[in-house]
């Protein structure tokens, strides 16, 4: 089974099994990963945000301009800031790693 990595809030390291077709954010809410998830997936918040490794972001294809309205919401936007409830898990990205911002915010 592929796995992915969360970097925590604190710097740690979480590796954990991530079946292929979830999400980034169904992936997280499976191993209790402290990642929000408001509108449950619908591209209607920006609490699931999450940073990808540079490594692996331009691996990804690019988010709609759904996705990048409310990653304009989203709370420590960095370069590489993605939405996980948007990032589908495949073979492909096996070894993913994402760390997840210093906090959220809400403007749903």
């Amino acid at each position: 089974m592929p796995k992915m990595t969360f970097i925590e809030r604190d710097g740690s390291r979480r590796e954990v099994e991530a079946p292929l077709g979830l999400s980034v954010l169904e992936i997280a809410h499976k191993h209790d990963v402290d990642i929000e998830g408001a509108c449950e997936g619908s591209l209607a918040c920006s609490t699931c945000h999450v940073i990808v490794d540079g490594e692996w972001f331009g691996k990804l294809a690019g988010p709609t301009e759904d996705e990048e309205d409310m990653l304009d919401l989203a709370f420590d936007l960095q370069e590489t800031s993605r939405l996980g409830c948007q990032l589908i898990m495949t073979e492909e990205l096996d070894g993913l790693v994402v760390r997840l911002p210093a906090g959220t915010r809400n403007a749903s």
